[in-house]
């Protein structure tokens, strides 16, 4: 037998007129109080130009776009999806329809259904660059150095306060592809058709998700990618120290020579070679006697300078890890700017090298849980949307995760385990005149995180959004 419990009110942003209150709610609309508090994908919205009569819009760019990122971020794919998701009252909330029924829709046909169709928001990722007032359907353009621009301006505006040193994580991945998309290659290391996407991190913040073609060099464009990122950055904080971190497809003369030349410090891995083996030769040795001696892998640190004979300007200090596992030797190197009196051998390998592996972890989020390689798109100006809009789905969820998940048992979840326990919790919606609500089971395991992130969410006063640049 059930018992009877009062469970307390929780109320959220209004709604034009309309009071949002939960008795144990509806988790989506935990992502609606990151975007009412933040204006992040407000902030998204201007990156666009619409061409379409106002008169005529019941949808928009605001709207479609938070349908579309709010609608990732629960867990929905495919455009497809929208067909159903369309008559969602919940996500008609968490959008801002004045009318969560959709009974005020202009076309009879679309009484009841308050959201935007399949085919209204394939029009943004489907209109070309030159597309104005003139074009039948697709009208609305995306304008892409804004986009790109985007995450750096939202990383900053969620960080609480300057640091004293960040860390710029870089890596390539692949994106397979399974049609005939514009700038598809096959990759001979990843043995199939794909994109390879450049991403840019700052431990869990996104800041660059880059589409690419796969028949480049993993650091292509990074130079451009980097310089932009850290002119925004240090235009708001000024005095902060910026090091860059990657494996040893970024270890190239042109990224090198950058940061040597604007005052950005650099830990990459640098490929073996038999010269740079016969260099820790003793090492290696030394580390072989002491597996054999205890059965246990072992490691030998060597500190030295070195130059290519061809590709590099000037010496740089090497650091060379001398390992032997039961499978025999490996050796490994990484080159750095870092002052050995700073950073000695050892941690600078094992703690600030081999921390870029977090990294990966964020990436698989992005592809495993948020669908970045969505890319069916028969463009690849199509596919970079698709990939921002996951991305920005990303960015959602991590200030989600920073900011209402601290303190809690899930302060360090996987998106999709936060999808699971907190966001996709069914719910009965109510819609009276001066109320929108939602009511759960009251036997949800998840009702005191809930009410902590909520509590914490309340409490978080974001700065304003930062002024971008001209």
């Amino acid at each position: 037998m059930g018992t009877d419990c009062n469970s307390a009110s929780l109320e959220f942003q209004p709604l034009t007129g309309r009071r949002i209150t939960a008795r144990f709610d509806a988790g989506g609309l935990l992502l609606r109080e990151v975007e009412a508090r933040s204006g992040l994908l407000a902030r998204l919205a201007t990156c666009f130009d619409d061409h379409r009569d106002p008169e005529k819009i019941e949808h928009t760019v605001e709207a479609l776009l938070k349908q579309r990122v709010f609608a990732l971020a629960l867990g929905y794919e495919d455009l497809n999806d929208h067909d159903q998701l369309r008559s969602d009252p919940l996500l008609a909330v968490l959008v801002g329809k004045p009318d969560p029924t959709g009974q005020d829709r202009l076309d009879s046909r679309d009484r009841g259904k308050p959201l935007a169709g399949k085919s209204t928001l394939n029009r943004l990722e489907l209109t070309p660059v030159g597309a104005d007032v003139g074009h039948r359907y697709k009208k609305v353009v995306a304008r892409h150095r804004d986009l790109e621009n985007w995450f750096v301006e939202a990383f900053l505006q969620l960080s609480a306060e300057p640091p004293r040193e960040i860390v710029l994580d870089l890596d390539a991945t692949d994106d397979r592809l399974h049609g005939h998309q514009l700038r598809r290659f096959f990759h001979g290391y990843y043995q199939n058709y794909c994109y390879l996407p450049l991403y840019i991190f700052c431990g869990e913040h996104l800041l660059c998700p880059k589409l690419r073609p796969a028949d480049i060099d993993a650091a292509a464009g990074s130079v451009k990618q980097v310089a932009r990122i850290v002119e925004r950055i240090r235009q708001c904080w000024p005095h902060v120290r910026i090091i860059l971190r990657g494996d040893s497809g970024f270890c190239r003369e042109n990224l090198l020579r950058w940061c040597e030349e604007n005052g950005v410090d650099y830990v990459f891995g640098l490929a073996k070679n038999q010269r740079l083996t016969r260099i820790i030769g003793q090492e290696l040795h030394a580390a072989k006697l002491a597996f054999e001696a205890s059965g246990q892998p072992a490691r030998v640190f060597k500190d030295f300078v070195y130059r290519t004979h061809k590709t590099w300007s000037r010496e740089r200090r090497v650091v060379g890890k001398a390992e032997h596992l039961a499978k025999g030797a490996n050796p490994r190197f990484v080159v750095t700017s870092l002052a050995a009196e700073q950073e000695p051998a050892q941690p600078l390998y094992e703690q600030r090298y081999c921390a870029r592996g977090e990294m990966e972890n964020r990436i698989k989020e992005q592809q495993l849980y948020l669908f970045a390689d969505r890319t069916s798109c028969g463009t690849m100006r199509a596919n970079q949307l698709r990939l921002w809009l996951s991305s920005a789905a990303y960015v959602m969820l991590a200030a989600l995760r920073q900011h209402g998940l601290k303190d809690t048992s899930l302060a360090r979840a996987r998106c999709d385990t936060i999808r699971l326990k907190l966001l996709k919790i069914g719910a009965t919606v109510r819609v009276t005149v001066r109320r929108v609500w939602f009511s759960l089971a009251e036997s949800c395991p998840y009702q005191m995180v809930f009410a902590q992130v909520f509590s914490n969410l309340a409490a978080w006063r974001p700065l304003p959004p930062t002024a971008a640049p001209a």
